[in-house]
């Protein structure tokens, strides 16, 4: 004979795991319902600061050239803050529906960094480089309107490098070198 209490215990676990069932399967459902986000993006503050007008270098992948463009943004009072939303401020435009040069909606400025005197490192997500259209003219236009609206809103700065995640990176997509410093003047110069 089975003693009574070994019943009960067996008794006892079997609706635990009835309950545990009948609980896994409530979540499992729950979280089939839930609708999945789109965007996993941390999302950033906006900027708060004065409103000022900055000139933003604005790459035309028709006329395979870029554009001088005004623009009226809030700065933060931080120079390597200043630096980090006037870059953000061209990706949105990029971002927007019909830009003239498309970039993934991920594509984002990790940080700025303002090293030394007249060298700046620009710090991209992996979806920047990732999702970036593959090919030299694209690529090349990308680069120089980064280094462009950062060396004319931001005194000093003559030497540009590009890092992916932190970590060098021999191109963009495939073809911009990415392995050295650009410099602010050479590329001037080639408008």
């Amino acid at each position: 004979m089975i003693p009574r209490s070994l019943v009960i215990a067996v008794a006892a676990m079997l609706v635990v795991v009835v309950a545990m069932g009948t609980y896994v399967h409530r979540m499992r459902h729950r979280a089939g319902t839930l609708q999945p986000t789109a965007d996993l993006q941390p999302v950033t503050p906006p900027p708060s600061g004065p409103t000022e007008t900055v000139t933003l270098y604005i790459a035309d992948d028709a006329a395979g050239t870029l554009r001088a463009q005004s623009a009226q943004i809030p700065l933060p009072g931080g120079r390597q803050q200043r630096a980090e939303e006037l870059l953000r401020a061209l990706l949105r435009i990029y971002q927007q529906p019909g830009a003239s040069h498309p970039l993934a909606a991920a594509a984002d400025i990790r940080s700025i960094y303002l090293v030394a005197p007249g060298i700046a490192v620009i710090d991209l997500n992996t979806a920047f480089a990732d999702q970036h259209r593959s090919g030299i003219l694209d690529e090349q236009l990308t680069v120089d309107s980064l280094v462009e609206t950062l060396a004319a809103n931001v005194p000093g700065v003559t030497r540009v490098r590009i890092l992916v995640e932190g970590n060098e990176r021999e191109t963009l997509a495939g073809h911009a070198d990415l392995t050295d410093f650009f410099d602010a003047s050479t590329i001037a110069q080639g408008r």
